[in-house]
Formats: structure tokens, C-alpha cells, sequence
């Protein structure tokens, strides 16, 4: 096994990413698709079903806050520290629509000590913003895998 020494950052960020992928149930269930990671960044996407959308026709704005919380999460944990969410908000901007395929793109704003900051915007395949995300993380005691002095 590689030590985690030894791993670029991207290496690290895609294993962490697997990882978490592979025990994400409600990503996968909800028919999201993990794009791209890197450290501090990740891209996901996810169409617009029938099951999805609200008394108004448009997608219910809670499976909007799902696709900016999952991308959230896979950029806040590329660093093999186990993160969650501390506080989240999102601006609706736009509906979507049944079909739409959607994208959601998070970036690290700042990472200090064990909070971190991270803006995530949704967009549909047009390029139309829907979406404004805001996630505040906050590291526990756990990552994702043995540090070199715990496999030493």
C-alpha cells in the first residue's frame, strides 16, 4: 500500500474520493455522478427526474441543496480529514427543470485549523446559475486513511 508520504495531493484527494464514493448512498441513489476531484474542489452532476420535482413543475429545491452538499462534502475531504458540514445556506437564483441535467462545482474558499469555507455553484447545461451554496466544514478525529506514523 502507498503511504500517504508518498501521494501527490491529487492522488490523495482521489483516493479520499473513492473511498467516500463507494459508502455514498444518497449521492449515488439520487442518480449523482462524481466528475472531477482535487484537493479543495470537486464537480458533480445530476438529472433532473420526475420523482424530483415540486407542485410548481420545477425541481424541488431540496434535491438542488442535495447535488451542492454532496460536492460540498467531496471537496471538503481531500485531505484525508474526515470532514462535515457546520453550517450550509443556498440562493435559489433559478428553477430547474425536468431533464435538466444540473452541475455543481465547489472551490475552497479557506481552510484554517480544522474549519473550512467552501462556495459551490449550480448551474444547468446552458450555463444558467441556479444556485448559490455556501458550506462551513469542520474536521473530526478520523480520516480516511492510516497516517504513515499509524502504519509505522
Amino acid at each position: 500500500m502507498t503511504q500517504i508520504s508518498e501521494m501527490t495531493p491529487q492522488m490523495l484527494a482521489e483516493t479520499c474520493a473513492e473511498l467516500m464514493w463507494a459508502d455514498d448512498r444518497a449521492s449515488r441513489d439520487l442518480g449523482m455522478k462524481l466528475l472531477e476531484v482535487r484537493p479543495g474542489n470537486a464537480v458533480l452532476s445530476m438529472t433532473v427526474t420526475e420523482s424530483m420535482t415540486n407542485g410548481h413543475g420545477n425541481l424541488h429545491g431540496g434535491y438542488m441543496f442535495a447535488l451542492a452538499d454532496s460536492a460540498f462534502a467531496f471537496a471538503c475531504n481531500t485531505y484525508n480529514q474526515v470532514t462535515v458540514a457546520q453550517h450550509c445556506s443556498i440562493t435559489y437564483i433559478a428553477p430547474g427543470s425536468l431533464g435538466d441535467v444540473l452541475t455543481a462545482e465547489a472551490r475552497e474558499v479557506s481552510r484554517k485549523g480544522r474549519s473550512g469555507i467552501y462556495d459551490v455553484r449550480v448551474t444547468r447545461e446552458d450555463g444558467t446559475v441556479l444556485a448559490e451554496f455556501r458550506g462551513h466544514s469542520r474536521t473530526i478525529n478520523r480520516t480516511f486513511l492510516p497516517t504513515d506514523t499509524e502504519t509505522a
